[in-house]
């Protein structure tokens, strides 16, 4: 009996865990983000302005984890905020090409068609994040609002 109890408890907390973890996973998109020391590093540098470490990070993360368009994005985006705007965008091309409607990656490649001179394909990405984004998001509301900033100061 007392063996009987340890394999029911075992399995109980072997399920627990195993919702938890599926619970936590994909919290950046819709896609699962595999946990990676370089990922999360990665973030950090990102939030504190550090994009050339970030992209040292996130070479490695997506040299270990080249499926995961979190990644991807990621490291387009720090691409783009540390001046490489031509890497940056084949680094968000491959973000959606694995996931078309990453959220993320389809703001953040808007704007970077903005910074580029290319309103037409910046409102392209907005269309995209209006199908992707059923109740709104707020990808959306910052490519929109990025898009009028530019059509207010003259761009075209």
């Amino acid at each position: 009996m007392f063996q009987s109890f340890r394999l029911l408890m075992a399995a109980t907390l072997a399920l627990g865990l195993g919702a938890g973890a599926a619970f936590a996973a994909g919290s950046d998109t819709a896609s699962e983000t595999p946990k990676d020391p370089y990922y999360a590093e990665a973030k950090k540098n990102i939030d504190a302005g550090n994009y050339k470490m970030a992209v040292m990070l996130l070479e490695q993360s997506v040299a270990e984890n080249p499926k995961n368009p979190d990644a991807w994005n990621y490291l387009g985006y720090s691409l783009r905020k540390w001046g490489k705007k031509e890497e940056a965008l084949v680094n968000y091309q491959k973000a959606l090409a694995l996931d078309p409607k990453h959220r993320g990656a389809n703001e953040y490649l808007g704007e970077l068609y903005l910074e580029m001179g290319d309103l037409a394909k910046a409102k392209e990405r907005l269309e995209v994040l209006d199908g992707a984004c059923f109740f709104g998001c707020k990808e959306y509301t910052e490519l929109k609002e990025a898009i009028a900033a530019y059509e207010a100061k003259g761009g075209s």
